[in-house]
This record gives structure tokens, C-alpha cells and sequence, in this order.
């Protein structure tokens, strides 16, 4: 192939390209040193995720297993006489209409306190659902994001690690826990559901999806069963989890509150380029003996454009894991969900995802 290829390209094509260019910080680089970079930013070699996904989901399982299985038995006496999740399904009622509920899915991602997220919902009128991951609760709150404003109040957890319990002691959980519906998967650490349930909030019970691909021998399939023994005899519903609480929630506002927008703030799985290459791989000892230019260590560690909100972040294994789940899940979705990404950063674009300021995202969906 020759070093110089000639092409035609429009002229309004070739300005947007230069504004792009200009916008990524290539504007005194070659055309070619930035087409690479966007190839790269594009494709990541689809393979290369593949098997890391492949990696993350096996060493998570492996993991927690034993974990979960020991939490969802010191839970199973309060699954069989508290509520489950599919009482908060709105569309038994009659006058239910999908397209008149949404939802604001609150992480605790560095996007929040950088544009001051609380702050703007806490003063808007919004009249939507709220959902609080576990980690974001405590915040909310003290930022006067509270049921007394925000009636249709939720919180998730679904990690059955029990430093999650720790998230439910302050005392403004229990000024407003009794307003408050908690949503929990079976395999939560015992500590975490009794301290959420001592600060007042109500309980539903859900099964997180991590072995169901298994058949009748999974602990999916054993733990619906043992679940559907007494009370339960529907079961619980089911949700798939991308292995973090975010991606759930975005799963419970449209599967189980029907919610037909989800707005996401604070929910950017991955790291502010600012951030230092110590703090960014901290928990990747691998990492330290690769060569920062290394292509391994840029496949490991890839440094990404949102072209939406004109901003880099960077990825690391597990984020990739958590944002390719969370797209997919995204693209499959049913239609008439709608996905507003209002973090205003990090990696959560691309197919059947909008893009938009909080501001934006409250002007426009006020329901």
C-alpha cells in the first residue's frame, strides 16, 4: 500500500473533521497520528474486551460465591416474610401509563460533586422517581434530596460485601428511613439489610443474575426455589447486575418501577483524566510492571473521548467491564425505554443513549 493516499471528501465533511480534531487536542498533530487514536478510541479491538469480560466475570464469581451463598441463607427468614421488589410495579394500576413515569438513577461517580448534581436536583421540581445507589444515599440526603421533597424515593444495594453496611448508619437515614423503599438483592450481607431495615426503610427482595446460564444445577435456579417454598410462591423478579449497583438500578427503573426515562448522573464508570496513574491503578499490581508505553498497558488502561460532552476519562479492567455491560444492556433494552446519560462525562455513550446536561435532562423531562 503507497505512503500517500489522495480521496475526495466534502468540504462541510472535512471542516467538522478539523473542529474535531481541534476539539481532542490534535490540532497541531498529524492527520494521521489522530485517525489512529479515533480508530482505537472506536473499535478497542472487540476481541481484546471479549475475553477481558470473559476474565472479570470468572474472577467475580469466583470470588463471591461462597459469599452469596452464605448471605442469601441468613437472608432467606426475612425474604420469606418481607416484601418483594415486584410490589413496587406501578402498571397494576389501571390509570398506569408508562411514558408518564421516569426516574433519576443517583451514583456516586466524581461527575457529582464536579458539577454539583445534588445541588441542581435538590432545588428542581422534579417529580420522577428517585433512586439512591447505597453509596449515594447518605449524600443525597444531607444535600436535601429527601422524601419529604421527593416522595417516590428508593434505594438499591446488591453487593453482598459487608462494608456496604456502613452506608446505612448515619442518623439522617433514620430521620427519613421510614419514607424510603430499599431494594436489595437476596445475596446482600446480612449487616447491610439489618442496618437498612433498623433505620426504618422497607424491604423488597430481588435475585441479582449471575449464574442463571447454568440450568436447574445454578444457584440461581436453587435459590428461586428455596425462595418460592413459602410466601413467594410467584418468586422474586430478576434482575442482570453488570456487577455493580448502578447498572442495576438503571435495570430497576425501567423492569421494575417502569419507568420509561432513565436519567443517569454520578454513573460514570471510569477515572477523570486528571486523576493520578497511582490512584488509577492502585488495585492492578499487575500493572506496575508494565511499561506506561507499553501497548498492553494502553489496552489495559485506554484513554477515551466522549464526543457528546467533548471530554477524555480513562478506563481501567474493571470499568471496561462495568461501561461494555452497561452499553449492551443499553442497546437491548426494550424501545420504549429511554437513557439519558446526564453525567456530563465519562464513558457511557454511544447506540440508543442521550446525552445531556442535568439541566437539560430536568427542563425537558419534568414528569
Amino acid at each position: 500500500m503507497p505512503d500517500n493516499i489522495e480521496f475526495t471528501i466534502k468540504e462541510d465533511t472535512l471542516a467538522k473533521m478539523l473542529s474535531l480534531k481541534k476539539e481532542m487536542g490534535f490540532d497541531e498533530k498529524g492527520w494521521d497520528e489522530w485517525l489512529e487514536f479515533v480508530l482505537n478510541t472506536i473499535s478497542f479491538e472487540k476481541k481484546n474486551i471479549s475475553e477481558l469480560e470473559k476474565i472479570m466475570e470468572k474472577v467475580h464469581f469466583e470470588k463471591s460465591y461462597d459469599e452469596w451463598v452464605k448471605n442469601f441463607s441468613f437472608n432467606l427468614n426475612h425474604i420469606w416474610q418481607e416484601s418483594s421488589a415486584r410490589d413496587l410495579d406501578p402498571s397494576s394500576n389501571p390509570n398506569y401509563k408508562k411514558e408518564e413515569h421516569s426516574a433519576i438513577v443517583i451514583g456516586a461517580g466524581p461527575s457529582i460533586p464536579k458539577h454539583n448534581h445534588l445541588e441542581i436536583l435538590a432545588k428542581s421540581n422534579y417529580q420522577g422517581s428517585i433512586i439512591c445507589t447505597d453509596r449515594s444515599l447518605k449524600p443525597a440526603l444531607k444535600a436535601g434530596i429527601t422524601p419529604d421533597k421527593f416522595e417516590k424515593y428508593y434505594v438499591t444495594s446488591i453487593d453482598g460485601i459487608e462494608k456496604i453496611k456502613d452506608f446505612y448508619t448515619d442518623p439522617i437515614i433514620s430521620n427519613y428511613g421510614h419514607k424510603i423503599n430499599g431494594i436489595f438483592s437476596t445475596v446482600v450481607h446480612p449487616l447491610t439489610v439489618q442496618n437498612a431495615r433498623e433505620a426504618g426503610i422497607k424491604i423488597h427482595w430481588l435475585h441479582a443474575l449471575f449464574d442463571y446460564n447454568e440450568g436447574k444445577k445454578s444457584f440461581n435456579q436453587i435459590s428461586a426455589l428455596m425462595v418460592r417454598a413459602k410466601n413467594h410462591l410467584k418468586g422474586l423478579p430478576a434482575i442482570q447486575t453488570g456487577g455493580n449497583v448502578g447498572t442495576s438500578s438503571w435495570f430497576i427503573a425501567w423492569q421494575i418501577l417502569k419507568c420509561a426515562i432513565v436519567g443517569l448522573i454520578g454513573i460514570n464508570h471510569s477515572w477523570d483524566e486528571n486523576d493520578s496513574w497511582e490512584i488509577i491503578t492502585a488495585n492492578f499490581n499487575a500493572a506496575k510492571e508494565i511499561d506506561r508505553s507499553d501497548p498492553l498497558f494502553n489496552k489495559l488502561f485506554p484513554k477515551i473521548y466522549n464526543p457528546e460532552f467533548k471530554s477524555y476519562c480513562i478506563l481501567d479492567p474493571i470499568f471496561q467491564f462495568y461501561s461494555n455491560a452497561l452499553k449492551e444492556f443499553i442497546t437491548r433494552s426494550p424501545l420504549w425505554v429511554t437513557t439519558v446519560n446526564a453525567t456530563e462525562g465519562g464513558c457511557i455513550f454511544g447506540e440508543r443513549i442521550t446525552c445531556a446536561t442535568f439541566t437539560e435532562f430536568l427542563t425537558k423531562y419534568k414528569i
